[in-house]
């Protein structure tokens, strides 16, 4: 089925997001994994397959628009040097992945293609699911301070 090139663009552009987040949650889970700190390790690997399986079906849904997925572009990686820097980095770039797969929506609507506003609202709801678990860190960090949150990550 022949796409709108537009869409087809704008997919392409939420791919290059979800490749970006996968190098950014490797690494930061790698750096975690180094610091000893194995729950958070795996925390960030999962979310790193999660952001795999966006990538698989956006490229799935591009391909069967007839596109072309562009799988060599990267956006801007932002490695933390520490646990609070990765995790604001991290929510940063689910928030951005958030008002991008909005436009999505908004735009699939538009061009009358309700089956890839439909791919784009279940990926967007496991975005929302991130910036809340992001979030919830970030809360006990606050309320625990950080050496003691460490302290329940080893393992």
């Amino acid at each position: 089925m022949k796409g709108n090139k537009d869409l087809i663009e704008t997919l392409n552009s939420l791919l290059a997001d979800e490749l970006t987040a996968i190098n950014q949650y490797m690494v930061h889970s790698e750096m975690c994994a180094n610091w000893g700190y194995g729950k958070l390790h795996e925390h960030f690997e999962k979310r790193a397959m999660v952001e795999m399986k966006h990538a698989e079906k956006l490229i799935g849904r591009i391909l069967f628009l007839e596109g072309i997925p562009v799988v060599s572009h990267l956006k801007g990686i932002q490695i933390g040097s520490d646990i609070p820097k990765q995790l604001t980095n991290d929510h940063a770039a689910e928030a951005g992945a958030i008002a991008a797969y909005n436009a999505a929506i908004k735009q699939a609507g538009e061009v009358n293609d309700f089956a890839t506003r439909e791919v784009l609202e279940h990926i967007l709801n496991d975005e929302d699911r991130h910036i809340d678990e992001i979030e919830a860190i970030q809360d006990q960090i606050s309320h625990m301070t950080l050496p003691i949150f460490l302290t329940t990550k080893v393992g």
